[in-house]
This record gives structure tokens, sequence and C-alpha cells, in this order.
């Protein structure tokens, strides 16, 4: 008897609700050549008809669309309890704008321009998260982290972090008590397909410890010879 072979995994799914035809054509190229299966809606109301039906894995979802706003068909969707995770792609990049994305439903927010690199290691993250989870804070030891207003805290002290210094404090605060080497690091908080030569992980974990520890407080990020950094929590 011949064995069977087993079936390839499905794509994920993906639904773009993009009204700006040129973007709309690069985003479905990209995504489809690496692999996704992508549904392309214009509208608003055609984008709330589609993901209604709770198929998609991911909803990229334009914030202005004629019609109705995307805000208004994420609201929609999460009062009908569609939990698609959904990033809002919008040309509105202010805090408050980024803020009022989220608070509406949205999983994750990127403004317009965008690197086509950094709109698929989105998607790659939402993919990658539970279902049904959105997190608005993470709490880490005496790390406090508002997932919605970036705002990051050691012991109720607020740290004024730059953007890619507070991904880096959630990404090791995801992995508290854990080597986390110099290659994950540039591959999962910097995004890069290939690693260079570069001492910016180190430049950048200097700069975040010299705004997390007072001079009398425990230092929390520690140097693991030869392997990289961890961020040790007391257990």
């Amino acid at each position: 008897m011949s064995a069977s072979i087993p079936s390839a995994p499905k794509p994920s799914r993906i639904l773009l609700v993009e009204d700006d035809a040129p973007i709309a054509a690069e985003i479905v190229a990209e995504l489809t050549a690496r692999g996704y299966d992508v549904t392309h809606a214009e509208t608003g109301p055609a984008g709330l008809d589609l993901a209604m039906g709770g198929a998609f894995d991911v909803l990229v979802l334009d914030r202005l669309l004629p019609e109705l706003d995307g805000l208004a068909v994420l609201a929609r969707l999460r009062a009908e309890a569609v939990r698609t995770p959904v990033l809002v792609l919008s040309a509105l990049s202010a805090v408050d704008d980024r803020v009022t994305g989220l608070k509406a439903g949205g999983d994750d927010y990127l403004a317009k321009p965008f690197a086509m690199e950094e709109l698929c290691a989105r998607i790659e993250a939402l993919l990658r998260r539970p279902s049904d989870t959105r997190e608005t804070e993470l709490v880490v030891g005496p790390i406090e982290l508002d997932l919605i207003g970036r705002v990051a805290r050691r012991t109720g002290r607020s740290l004024e972090l730059l953007p890619r210094e507070f991904r880096l404090l959630e990404y090791m605060a995801r992995r508290p008590n854990q080597v986390l080497t110099r290659d994950m690091l540039l591959e999962d908080v910097w995004h890069y397909r290939f690693i260079p030569q570069t001492n910016l992980v180190d430049v950048h974990i200097g700069k975040l410890r010299r705004k997390l520890d007072t001079p009398d407080e425990v230092p929390l990020i520690q140097s693991i010879r030869g392997a990289g950094f961890m961020l040790r929590i007391p257990e």
C-alpha cells in the first residue's frame, strides 16, 4: 500500500481594503509573491461585507475609504464580534491618530508612506499572534508597557523611549530571562532579512539601559558573554 502524501498547508488569507489603485496593486503583488491568498476590496462597504464572513486571517484596512470610513468598518466588525486581526493603514501619522485607530479595535497601525518590507513584517507578526487576544498592557516585573499609547514605565517612573527603543524593550519584555542573540534582535526588531556586520544592537541596548536604570536601581538588561543579552526579571 502506498503511503499517502500529506497535503500542503493552505496559504494565509488576507483581505486588503484600499481605494488607492496603485498602492493596492503593489501590495497585492507583493503579498501574492510571498504566497498569501489576497482578496482586494476598494470601498468600505465591500470590505465590510467580505470581512463579516470571518474567513480571513488578517485584514489590512485603509483608514480613509469611500462610502464608509475605515474606522467605521472596524467598529462594525468589533461590534459583531469579528476578531480578525486588523492592520490599519493611514496617511494620518500623529500619535493621537494611531491611538484612535488602535482604540477603535485595530491590532496595529502603519503610517503611509511605508516600506513594503515593514508591511509584510507586521502582517507576519499578526499571523503569529494567538487568536482572540488583543493586549493593551504588558507588565513584567517592574516594567509596565502601555501598548496602545506606547508608554513605558519602570516602577511607576516614566521612560522617555524612542519608537525603536520601545519596540526593543517590548520584545525583551515578552521574553524575560531568555538569552536573546544579536541576530534574533536584528531579525525580529529591525526586520533584517540578512544579518549585517553592525553594532546597531549594542548601541540601542546601551541607550535603553541608560533610560531604564537609575544609579540606585538594579540593572535589568544583562550582557551574556558570547551569546547576547537578557532582560533579567526576578522570579
